[in-house]
């Protein structure tokens, strides 16, 4: 047990209330969220006004989420080096930066290249402010409360974030998005100045000793498989030259990467993060979720847009009720798992068998006059166990030891916030593509000249018609499918005797951590001589 004392953030001026402070510190943390590079709901209208490819757009997009996730391993280097006030203006300076420079850039590797640089310090400044407000939240610094907050707080800016976005496109022009966040950004930097002093609780430590070369080669490889899911079916896939260069440019480096990192005293990710069994676990299990999830990014759009014919803010209105799955998934998380340490293995089941119910009732469901309200119910149920899930998840990596915790947390969102995404969408797309060319010549082959329906309809709208009936059975097909796959996975946790749950899942105090950190770095020192 730690020791437990009043609650305060000294590094606010005296004039500031108490009771307000900590509201100050989430109201500047959903800013932080809310920003970016390039936002995602917007990509229609992007890509019609800049002449730049979907492709384009949404590899910027994962390249914010690849920076992301490389900042969890270095977070508390930056903490005790830079104090709060510095870090929020830093953040919200580079975050203003990147959102000029992506509203007007129309070169790719620029978009990219400052989207990925946008990810590292938005996920710095929200880093910054929930680190502050820890032990505000959960006293003891029980990680199972912490990270329902944390999830409760970052689903639900994504989901804001899409709302936003797409409203403001519609009654105004997407770059409004940008100068919005632009304002809400210049605005916490006003109250960081105002508000905020150069306070240090413990002397700074030097970045020295951080292995930014291996961080560079990480990202690379991320980035070269998000090329691939991203761009495979732009470019036919091997095929292409483009996709087998970045396939044999990320092998290669994945394995100078590891090799690199099986003699260097301190690597970015060390090898013994990969071989506990709550790191490599949940790593496979993410990509099984997100393979299971894929139709959020792939079936659900060409659903309601080519065959329910829903506009954008009518697609966008669903949103709401994700946002209520994520806020009642999160308090049911909180309830049960952080309050009363139901077991990793019940919860999971729990997750399972809502996304099953979610993949269930869209295969019985899918039809050409489905109402909107039918919708609701698998997007609550979706949002719901996903949540579940992801707290489950990072909260099973505390029992990963401290000095190789945060790595852990950086390999996790590597699959859960980088490439697992992207590879499940690619995957279903490319299955999509085959099941339809099946489905296509068989439903095609009573098409001929005997059939009164091919002979009184026009040759294109008989194809129309014959491409979407085609396209409607493969998602049913494919539905079907991810169904019995999630069935099986539900089994399996059914039968597996698993009763750990999260009765160790505190966290350190930072005096603890800060020396931690600063033994590792004389004995780096040491080595060195």
């Amino acid at each position: 047990m730690h020791d437990i004392g009043p609650f305060s953030i000294p590094a606010m001026r005296d004039f500031v209330p108490e009771k307000l402070r900590p509201w100050i510190v989430i109201a500047i943390v959903i800013v932080f969220q809310l920003s970016g590079g390039v936002y995602l709901a917007a990509v229609s209208e992007m890509v019609g006004s800049t002449a730049l490819l979907q492709e384009d757009v949404m590899m910027a997009g994962y390249a914010s989420l690849v920076g992301m996730s490389l900042t969890f391993a270095v977070m508390f280097r930056l903490k005790f080096r830079f104090p709060s006030k510095t870090a929020l203006l830093v953040c919200s300076a580079v975050l203003i930066a990147s959102n000029l420079i992506c509203m007007c850039t129309r070169s790719v590797p620029i978009l990219v290249t400052v989207s990925f640089i946008a990810g590292f310090f938005r996920m710095w400044g929200t880093f910054e402010c929930n680190s502050t407000v820890q032990l505000w939240i959960t006293p003891k610094r029980d990680l199972s409360v912490f990270f329902c907050y944390i999830y409760l707080l970052v689903q639900s800016c994504i989901q804001l974030s899409g709302l936003i976005t797409v409203y403001t496109a519609f009654w105004a022009k997407w770059e409004f998005m940008h100068w919005l966040i632009i304002g809400l950004l210049l605005l916490v930097m006003i109250v960081t100045m105002l508000i905020f002093r150069n306070y240090r609780s413990m002397p700074k430590l030097p970045l020295y000793g951080i292995d930014w070369l291996g961080a560079i080669m990480w990202g690379a490889i991320l980035m070269c498989l998000i090329f691939i899911c991203v761009y495979g079916e732009h470019y036919d896939w091997f095929d292409s030259v483009y996709i087998r260069m970045a396939a044999l440019a990320g092998i290669v480096l994945l394995l100078l990467n590891l090799w690199r990192a099986s003699f260097i005293r301190h690597p970015f990710i060390a090898l013994r993060t990969w071989r506990f069994k709550a790191v490599y676990t949940t790593f496979l299990l993410y990509i099984i979720v997100d393979i299971l999830l894929a139709p959020e990014h792939l079936f659900e759009h060409i659903y309601m847009e080519s065959i329910l014919k829903y506009d954008s803010l009518n697609l966008i209105s669903l949103n709401w009720v994700v946002l209520l799955g994520i806020v009642s998934g999160s308090i049911f998380t909180y309830l049960t798992f952080a309050r009363h340490k139901w077991a990793y293995r019940k919860m999971t089941v729990i997750a399972f068998l809502l996304i099953t119910a979610y993949l269930m009732m869209f295969y019985f469901t899918l039809d050409y006059n489905l109402p909107k309200e039918s919708l609701m119910l698998p997007l609550f149920l979706r949002s719901f166990g996903y949540v579940i899930i992801a707290i489950c998840f990072i909260t099973a990596l505390s029992r990963v030891p401290f000095e190789n915790f945060f790595e852990a947390v950086s390999v996790q969102a590597f699959v859960s916030a980088a490439f697992g995404g992207a590879l499940g969408t690619a995957l279903l797309g490319r299955v999509l593509t085959i099941v339809m060319k099946k489905n296509a010549v068989h439903l095609g082959a009573t098409l001929d000249h005997v059939n009164l329906l091919a002979n009184h309809l026009p040759l294109g709208e008989l194809y129309g018609a014959l491409h979407q009936q085609a396209l409607m059975v493969s998602m049913k097909e494919l539905y079907g499918w991810l169904t019995l796959v999630s069935l099986f996975c539900l089994f399996l946790f059914l039968i597996n005797e698993n009763s750990a749950r999260p009765f160790h899942a505190l966290h350190p105090r930072y005096r603890l951590i800060r020396r931690a950190i600063k033994h590792d770095l004389r004995m780096r020192k040491l080595w060195k001589r």
